[in-house]
């Protein structure tokens, strides 16, 4: 006899149709199934018995799970995040750095660019942004038929609200225009200014619009990268924000466009949902 241990090591086979020794053909019992391509928990649409297809499927590509090259990139980037904070905290030559940009006063020596770029950073701001892009997401669903395009930037904006209000609530640090000691961080004192929020807010809006563009992914990069990168130097030139303030921003941005493909299972969930309340 057979012990258990050892069968449990015979691999498993498929039944095959059989007739016996009597030389029959064998017959199918149905028809072979098709096999079924790389799916992912999504919508069912109306009459549909299986998953939603997948963006590659509608020729939007869905989102990879995490490489170890966008791992890397992770992990760079919040150490630099976390570099920044620590030397705001620490009082290092970072904050000299900002103190010695904010004693130049860029605003008052090339005061001919500042109706310009005090337009231009209006791009960051989360209102203007938002609208512009709420306006191409939802011809982007409705194209799809599918709520993805507006979950995804959804989903986005509130991890982006939740990490980087947090840590302005919790440093407290007051802008250049209201700070009160020469080489101070200006910590703890009621501001709501470290991260930059118009810098990431930047960086994730025009970065998800980026993605979502599939054919002009290349381009619309650079063109969001470029976008975040001018404003978030516009705000340093009109002194609205410290450098330091910048760079935080732009590394709290990044992070939330790193951390989406980690959160689509929760985004095709709420589409799920969401269509079949709407189709109440």
């Amino acid at each position: 006899m057979q012990s258990r241990s050892t069968a449990a090591r015979i691999p498993r086979q498929e039944p095959e149709n059989r007739t016996g020794d009597r030389g029959e053909l064998p017959v199918p019992d149905r028809a072979p199934a098709r096999v079924p391509g790389p799916t992912r928990p999504g919508l069912t649409g109306p009459g549909s018995t299986g998953p939603c297809p997948t963006g590659r499927d509608r020729g939007e590509p869905g989102w990879p799970p995490m490489s170890r090259r966008r791992a890397a990139l992770f992990a760079g980037t919040f150490a630099v995040y976390l570099l920044v904070l620590a030397g705001v905290l620490l009082n290092t030559d970072l904050v000299d750095l900002d103190w010695s940009v904010r004693l130049l006063r860029p605003y008052e020596r090339w005061p001919s660019l500042e109706p310009v770029l005090n337009a231009w950073v209006v791009v960051g701001q989360r209102g203007p942004s938002a609208i512009a892009a709420f306006a191409w997401l939802l011809w982007r669903a409705r194209r799809l038929g599918r709520l993805r395009p507006l979950l995804v930037m959804g989903v986005a904006l509130l991890l982006l609200n939740v990490t980087v209000g947090a840590v302005k609530i919790v440093t407290g640090r007051l802008g250049p225009h209201y700070a009160q000691y020469v080489g101070s961080p200006e910590l703890f004192s009621g501001g709501t200014i470290f991260p930059s929020g118009h810098t990431a807010n930047a960086v994730v809006t025009w970065g998800v619009l980026a993605y979502l563009a599939v054919r002009w992914r290349r381009t619309g990069a650079v063109i969001a990268a470029a976008t975040a990168c001018s404003i978030g130097l516009t705000t340093v030139y009109l002194g609205t924000h410290w450098v330091s303030d910048v760079l935080a921003g732009w590394a709290a941005g990044l992070l939330v466009l790193l951390s989406l493909p980690l959160l689509e299972p929760l985004v095709a969930v709420a589409e799920q949902r969401l269509h079949r309340r709407l189709a109440r």
